[in-house]
């Protein structure tokens, strides 16, 4: 037998030591209370116990919760962080299952833990909120790609979808032009392919990437230490711009980030995300992607538009008037075929059977026209170089160590909580090694 000390077995700059000195997880008991019966059933287990060894999984990479436990019940540090002594039971893998099907999931527990962690950082003064980098990963559902069906699904209808029906309104009216007819009460309906195992998760494809289900993380990171401040998590096949605003207007209430500029990548650049900017008074940096472009023919840049007569020309010289305003807020500006059929450029120009060269423009094109300039400035150059140090390395040391390529589980809710304290995780070690 031999009488020793758990603490003095502990390594002095272990990094768990740093996060138990720097990190004061007291905040979690007023979180869970109201998820507990103070008067009846048996004792539970401490919740700051059972949330702390969560978060030792993600830390250090655990693949799993049965791995976990065992991981837990010889390694003396991971002992030691808990409050364990050598010879104390470790919590059984399925207290953590039990917990989350019967309390955790239906709450916003994991949300509120990930949020405390963020207001500990900008306590230490980590974090300023003045300038916030946004992309999204994909995590491969937990599901077979060959398991599907294809169903119906209405479409949604978007946040800025009140806004520009306004705007379409107002462009039109000032053409001379009759509102459009109210849309059908009937939703759209699409067709998507869904997993059979995971019906939460999506059918993503997308250039450059597996095709399969998969979820995304929509992730914010602030620019002064890198610190993750939010974590949003949607099917595969949504769009980037789709829950952006909404989730910047979030960070900026829960926060109170005195936002001043953004940077996000290619994917977000669309006409309502540059307005949505533009109407924060922020400065925007997005990343620029090429138009699609028929080999043979003219790009649309080939065509000037002059503002003061809302008109384009051709070049060949000729006008292209405007036309109509559709429901999805572009202008369709139409050339003259009667000059176009004997042109030397049609050919060039369109394959239209009447002859006509129809140019669409965006209502909202000139927010995105006036963001676009934003990344040639010296500025603007030096936010978007910073995203890549910003975001894109905080989601590969997510994936290279903490066990964030794969979804643990099944359903938005449950995949939602695994990246938020993932990110939770990494927010911790972060500030333990800078506060250091």
């Amino acid at each position: 037998m031999e009488f020793v000390c758990i603490d003095e077995l502990v390594p002095a700059d272990h990094l768990l030591r740093k996060i138990d000195h720097h990190i004061d997880f007291s905040f979690i008991h007023d979180i869970v209370k109201d998820l507990y019966c103070v008067d009846n059933g048996r004792p539970a287990l401490d919740p700051t116990l059972l949330f702390k060894m969560l978060l030792v999984g993600y830390l250090f990479g655990v693949r799993s919760e049965r791995q976990l436990v065992r991981e837990v019940q010889v390694n003396v540090a991971y002992r030691w962080f808990l409050g364990l002594n050598l010879t104390d039971k470790v919590p059984d893998a399925s207290t953590f299952s039990q917990n989350r099907r019967r309390r955790f999931n239906e709450s916003d527990v994991y949300q509120q833990i990930f949020d405390e962690i963020v207001l500990q950082a900008i306590a230490k003064k980590l974090v300023s909120g003045k300038q916030l980098f946004t992309d999204s990963t994909h995590l491969k559902a937990n599901a077979n790609k060959n398991k599907k069906i294809v169903v119906q699904v209405a479409s949604s209808r978007q946040d800025y979808m009140d806004a520009l029906d306004k705007a379409v309104e107002e462009d039109r009216l000032k053409h001379g032009k009759k509102p459009l007819a109210p849309p059908s009460k009937a939703p759209a309906v699409r067709e998507i392919k869904q997993s059979t195992t995971d019906p939460d998760s999506g059918y993503m494809v997308r250039d450059e990437k597996p095709k399969g289900f998969f979820y995304l993380d929509h992730r914010t990171v602030d620019g002064k230490c890198n610190m993750i401040t939010d974590v949003h998590v949607t099917p595969g096949n949504v769009h980037d711009s789709v829950p952006y605003l909404k989730r910047l207007d979030r960070q900026i209430e829960r926060f109170k980030f005195p936002v001043e500029a953004v940077g996000l990548d290619a994917g977000y650049f669309t006409a309502a995300l540059c307005k949505g900017i533009e109407d924060r008074a922020l400065y925007g940096v997005l990343g620029y992607r090429r138009p699609t472009h028929k080999k043979g023919y003219f790009y649309k840049r080939e065509y000037q538009y002059d503002v003061e007569r809302d008109e384009y020309t051709c070049p060949a010289g000729e006008r292209l008037i405007y036309k109509t305003t559709n429901r999805e807020g572009y202008r369709h500006y139409q050339s003259n075929p009667s000059i176009c059929q004997s042109c030397e450029y049609l050919a060039r120009c369109t394959k239209n059977a009447n002859y006509v060269k129809t140019v669409t423009r965006h209502v909202w094109e000139d927010s995105k026209e006036r963001i676009n300039q934003h990344r040639l400035t010296p500025e603007g150059k030096a936010i978007y170089a910073r995203r890549k140090e910003t975001v894109e390395r905080s989601f590969a040391d997510a994936k290279q160590l903490h066990g964030y390529r794969y979804a643990r589980y099944t359903g938005l809710t449950r995949v939602q909580g695994q990246c938020l304290m993932a990110a939770a995780a990494q927010n911790i070690k972060k500030i333990a090694q800078m506060a250091a």
